[in-house]
């Protein structure tokens, strides 16, 4: 999964939480609404027969009322204790469950309904039922509609949260599209802007050879010029979707590293290590090499001119890995992710556009990853590049 399906997984992946949370909060809510109706049916209903048993004054009508209300409640867990605050127990002294236990399962333990009496002390404080002979307490739980309800306020915050992140999501998107836009027609003016000098330079060189100049002057220009081909055709495929060849990928890491080597500082000790057989890779080139360019030319920053410098072409299975390990400062464990963004940079002079063509190189054109493998600040730091084997 390349850097561009990440981001589209992400959001998909928001848009999807936000839906289902929000139908569940919707589902809930409905259920809810059909609970409280029935609720106050109910509530209307003992009303009316508690006016009947208030204007017939007779004993059946007050039974008849007190096992309504005790029917109708099917939410609430009830336990109703002694003057001590403890169950009612039998002569044999087992717990009292007929008439003094209600919506609480019968299959209970004496220690689990121990257990679930001290929660319901610590949910609510008992109401004192003070009758003729002796003094009882109510103890009584949250119903299920208050416990879900307790709830709400931390889905509706997540709900709100996720659609913040949606909304700024593609608020940056929108901006990173732009700011790729910018950056690849940038690169195609520059690529355009050198072809113009690069052909007069090619037409003098020809003049120079006529003349008689030292060959070795000669063959040094000609070797710039070929480097500036090589740019020209880099920033052309900058924003363009570029060819892709099956090559050797030990022969293309080698030829990237002489190149560098022969114009670097002598203060660098260059080292590889490469496989001794040929790996085929599907990749362009061009860019592959300039992925090289950039992490060495990053290194060499890194150790300000001086230090050891090894890249080491790992073979496995199904992938290879390209390793880039400097001794230079070090990069904190927090930017290891953000020196690949567009713009960052920790030097004074500088665009902040190496480390995030890198990684559109790899991540975006050939499929690849590339990370910080590891960093210790004062002792330097490995790049590696993974790429898919043909």
């Amino acid at each position: 999964m390349n850097f561009s399906d990440e981001r589209n997984f992400s959001s998909y992946f928001i848009i999807i939480a936000v839906l289902v949370i929000t139908g569940l909060v919707l589902w809930n809510t409905s259920l809810f609404m059909r609970r409280l109706k029935d609720d106050e049916r109910t509530k209307v209903q003992i009303w009316i027969q508690a006016q009947k048993a208030f204007d017939s004054e007779q004993f059946d009508d007050y039974i008849d009322l007190s096992q309504l209300i005790s029917a109708t409640n099917n939410s609430n867990p009830i336990v109703i204790t002694n003057a001590n605050k403890e169950f009612f127990r039998d002569s044999l002294g087992a717990i009292m469950r007929q008439g003094r236990i209600q919506n609480i399962p019968q299959n209970l333990s004496e220690s689990e309904l121990i257990d679930f009496l001290n929660k319901l002390k610590s949910e609510n404080e008992p109401i004192e039922l003070d009758l003729k002979n002796t003094v009882q307490y109510i103890y009584y739980g949250n119903s299920d509609i208050l416990n879900k309800l307790k709830y709400y306020p931390i889905a509706i915050v997540i709900i709100i949260l996720l659609l913040i992140g949606v909304i700024y999501f593609f608020f940056t998107t929108s901006n990173v599209s732009k700011q790729n836009k910018l950056w690849a027609g940038m690169a195609k003016e520059t690529a355009h802007q050198i072809g113009t000098p690069l052909s007069s330079l090619v037409g003098w060189n020809e003049i120079l050879k006529v003349e008689n100049v030292n060959p070795e002057y000669i063959a040094e220009i000609d070797k710039d010029i070929q480097r500036l081909k090589v740019i020209t055709e880099r920033f052309s495929k900058i924003g363009s979707v570029p060819n892709f060849e099956e090559v050797d990928i030990v022969v293309e890491t080698k030829n990237a590293y002489r190149y560098l080597q022969s114009r670097s500082s002598k203060l660098i000790n260059f080292s590889i290590n490469l496989p001794d057989k040929p790996i085929y890779v599907s990749l362009n080139p061009q860019l592959y090499s300039w992925t090289i360019e950039n992490l060495v030319k990053n290194a060499i920053d890194a150790m300000r001119g001086k230090g050891d410098l090894n890249i080491d072409l790992i073979d496995d299975s199904k992938r290879v890995y390209i390793r880039v390990i400097d001794t230079g400062k070090g990069i904190p464990k927090s930017k290891f992710t953000k020196i690949f963004e567009p713009g960052y940079t920790s030097k004074s002079r500088g665009w902040g556009l190496g480390l995030s063509l890198v990684k559109r190189i790899i991540e975006e054109y050939h499929l690849g990853k590339i990370k910080v493998l590891s960093s210790e600040i004062g002792k330097g730091t490995t790049f590696q590049i993974t790429l898919r084997k043909s």
